[in-house]
């Protein structure tokens, strides 16, 4: 309860606080001194990394990510824990970067190289791994809400949408620059329409979910749905605001006006979806001779049925899905968008974000708190109105965007974002922990030319990535920083779904690693695939073989989000995930224990350490545990896996290595 009343205490102090400000702001689009102070919407500062005189200090410090490191424990009278060892660091980097485990081959290799740079030389071999792009390309995919489906009650499949999945995992890989990235992504096909890579890459803006009204999408309140959800992802996993806090009312806790979330929007007034064929001329035709007639009898369909009602509705909807069923099977499209200025949607500031109240009409511009106060709205007849955004965006004086894309590699290497909040910068998200760090980070990404692997070097190269888990001081450190924000020792980690099932792949001698291509689909249970609006919808991949592919390539359908993956806390893909849960409940030990994949996988696991380490249990005992560990196994666990094994089949004992902490966490 005093926890409660706390939050409500801090809750009435921040709406006090904007209500003073929002009196206090002028006419129009201007902004106050103290709206412009929040730290993010402030220019970076330009910090020194801090200088330590005592010799362990300095022994410490690899670069200058340890310098901001430890001259905040010291203030606080901490130390930071000891260098992990060698299976522990060659196991949490391949998670880190590739989401794979190392092979007890990969793992010798790095324990037995004494050369000095051995380290160093594991993290380029890493970096340079094609698994890479698969790993950190999943994170992307998370904040930008990819699916192959588009939600609500349809969930209608985007068959093509995995090229888009397929771009960003060789953007990830070539190092693509992060500012090339977005101008990619929010106007590839302004930029270059004849770019195919780039026309992919556009999918970005329609990624979002989309409710369909009978099929008709250029209706007033489709229109705008669309519309929000292009701004909105704009605000979330670019800029790190709650930019879509402002489409119903003047944004309650930062300075955005209601007016700029409809500038904002203006820049994609002209944005429409489009799927480009990528088919031959003479498939085109012969596709568009066959379903020429059954889309004409489709729109006859839609026509009489307008105004009716009841009964004679639904008779209507079966034979217009009777009808689409007899299409012929689409041919292969670029899925993205155009600019259609002949149909840009006037945008006006709607009354509680309401498309019926419609208010004052608007032009683009950027959010005001970023601009000077007498800064015009752009030119109403650009032909390239999300270039122009877009430049905005990843103009390196733009405070926001360098600043959150290093603070989520920094999420995803270390467990937590200097600022805990990668998708909120704003006044209800909490301060950074190392202001000056996140400053210098973002400064170094920018000058270095936007791109990620060097930010990766600098993070994991540096010994506060490299601490241990347990610390010899831990009990003090815990009782002044008992959330580890500090850093004082590497925060334990569980393995997202993701990982867990391409590691009980990989231990199991089952994972297929092709890369790209349409996505699979796995078998699930009758009783989810009856769920779906069609069953039709959920056509099992008929090649085996593909079902043991990585994770990343299992489609990625709304309404229908795999069992395994749901447990361990895979997102549900509506909105953007700036960070993955890490929840612990009874299901996930019953879909380990009980699950169709896992007792699969395990009985491919009993077989592997019988086909490898032959009829000796303590032989297949040690490989297990260096399969999915990454080590040998304790003398204690030696003897309670013999003992096990002695009453139960390998395939239990199998299960029970997928069931350890060991194999479920990194250190």
């Amino acid at each position: 309860m005093a926890t409660v009343l706390r939050k409500a205490a801090l809750l009435t102090t921040a709406t006090v606080t904007w209500l003073m400000a929002a009196d206090s702001v002028g006419p129009g689009d201007q902004y106050t001194p103290a709206e412009r102070r929040h730290w993010s919407f402030q220019k970076r500062t330009h910090p020194e990394a801090p200088q330590f005189t005592e010799e362990r200090d300095r022994t410490w410090v690899k670069n200058p990510v340890d310098a901001f490191i430890l001259a905040r424990l010291k203030k606080e009278g901490l130390r930071p824990a000891p260098r992990a060892d060698r299976r522990t660091l060659v196991r949490r980097l391949y998670f880190d970067l590739l989401g794979l485990p190392p092979s007890p081959a990969e793992v010798s290799l790095y324990v037995n190289d004494r050369s000095p740079d051995a380290y160093a030389k594991l993290v380029e071999r890493l970096l340079d791994n094609p698994h890479y792009g698969e790993r950190w390309g999943q994170h992307w995919l998370d904040v930008v809400r990819f699916a192959e489906s588009d939600g609500f009650e349809y969930d209608t499949h985007r068959k093509d949408a995995w090229r888009y999945r397929d771009y960003v995992i060789r953007s990830f890989n070539s190092d693509n620059p992060y500012d090339r990235f977005l101008l990619e992504q929010m106007a590839g096909d302004e930029m270059a329409p004849e770019n195919e890579e780039l026309r992919i890459a556009a999918g970005f803006n329609r990624l979002a979910p989309l409710r369909k009204n009978a099929g008709n999408q250029e209706v007033a309140s489709s229109r705008n749905e669309v519309l929000t959800e292009m701004t909105n992802v704009i605000g979330s996993a670019l800029l790190g605001v709650t930019l879509g806090c402002a489409r119903c009312h003047d944004h309650k806790f930062d300075p955005i006006r209601q007016k700029d979330y409809y500038r904002m929007e203006g820049f994609f007034a002209a944005t429409y979806d489009k799927d480009l064929p990528v088919a031959e001329a003479g498939e085109q035709a012969a596709w568009k001779a066959k379903a020429a007639p059954v889309e004409q009898e489709i729109r006859a369909l839609r026509k009489r049925m307008r105004g009716v009602e009841g009964p004679a509705l639904a008779e209507f909807e079966k034979k217009i899905e009777d009808a689409e069923a007899r299409l012929p099977e689409p041919l292969p499209v670029l899925f993205s968008v155009a600019d259609d200025p002949a149909k840009s949607s006037e945008i006006r500031v709607l009354a509680r974000g309401e498309y019926q109240n419609k208010g004052e009409r608007v032009g683009r511009r950027p959010l005001g708190v970023l601009l000077p106060d007498s800064a015009p709205e752009y030119p109403a007849d650009s032909k390239t109105p999300r270039t122009d955004l877009a430049k905005w965006v990843v103009d390196p004086e733009n405070p926001l965007t360098a600043r959150v894309m290093v603070n989520r590699i920094w999420e995803y290497h270390l467990g937590r974002g200097i600022v805990a909040t990668p998708n909120d910068f704003g006044n209800m998200g909490p301060r950074p922990t190392h202001p000056e760090l996140l400053d210098w980070l973002a400064n170094e990404f920018t000058a270095g030319g936007w791109r990620l692997k060097p930010i990766h070097r600098l993070i994991l190269l540096s010994n506060t990535y490299q601490q241990a888990h347990q610390s010899p001081l831990a009990a003090a450190a815990l009782r002044k920083d008992p959330e580890n924000k500090l850093l004082w020792r590497f925060s334990r980690q569980r393995l997202e779904a993701e990982e867990i099932r391409d590691a009980m792949l990989a231990a199991a001698g089952k994972l297929n690693d092709k890369m790209g291509g349409p996505s699979v689909i796995v078998p699930v249970e009758k009783e989810l695939v009856d769920l779906l609006y069609k069953p039709s919808q959920w056509a099992v991949t008929p090649d085996h073989s593909q079902h043991y592919r990585r994770s990343v390539y299992l489609i990625a359908k709304r309404n229908l989000r795999l069992p395994f993956m749901d447990v361990f806390d895979a997102p549900d893909r509506l909105i953007s995930c700036p960070r993955r849960e890490s929840s612990t409940h009874a299901p996930q030990a019953l879909e380990m224990l009980n699950g169709s994949l896992s007792n699969e996988l395990a009985e491919a696991l009993a077989a592997r350490l019988e086909r490898e380490a032959g009829p000796d249990r303590a032989r297949q005992v040690e490989l297990a545990y260096r399969l999915a560990t990454g080590r040998a196994p304790t003398p204690k666990e030696k003897d309670l896996a013999l003992s096990f094994l002695a009453g139960q089949p390998p395939r239990e004992f199998a299960l029970a290595i997928f069931n350890l902490n060991a194999f479920l966490y990194v250190d």
